[in-house]
């Protein structure tokens, strides 16, 4: 491959460090309240927690997986494109919920 040429870029493998969680959003659009009002996807909404999808996680995460869903404030977060893909990177710490298929904790909550 020439110098320069990019065409054909080897895509490398990532791992995540520490206690770092790699998450995708979903792209949102316009919602509608329960009542029935239409949100535009530009509204803000303080204080309002986000739902991600677990990509990839750290060698020191303890209680989360890839595909989990988990539940954060959007204050806390680094967004990151990784191969033309948008992500954000949080602290395991930052993570207030985890909604998975197993339920480890058993706390009897279900989301």
């Amino acid at each position: 491959m020439a110098k320069g040429d990019s065409s054909k870029v080897d895509k490398q493998p990532i791992s995540m460090l520490a206690d770092r969680v790699l998450v995708h959003i979903p792209v949102e659009g316009e919602r509608r309240s329960k009542s029935g009002i239409l949100i535009p996807a530009t509204a803000q909404v303080s204080k309002r927690l986000v739902w991600a999808e677990v990509v990839a996680s750290g060698p020191h995460v303890r209680s989360i997986q890839p595909g989990d869903q988990v539940l954060f404030s959007p204050e806390d977060r680094y967004e990151v494109e990784v191969q033309g893909d948008e992500y954000i990177l949080l602290r395991e710490r930052d993570i207030h919920a985890v909604a998975s298929e197993r339920n480890d904790e058993g706390t009897g909550l279900y989301l």
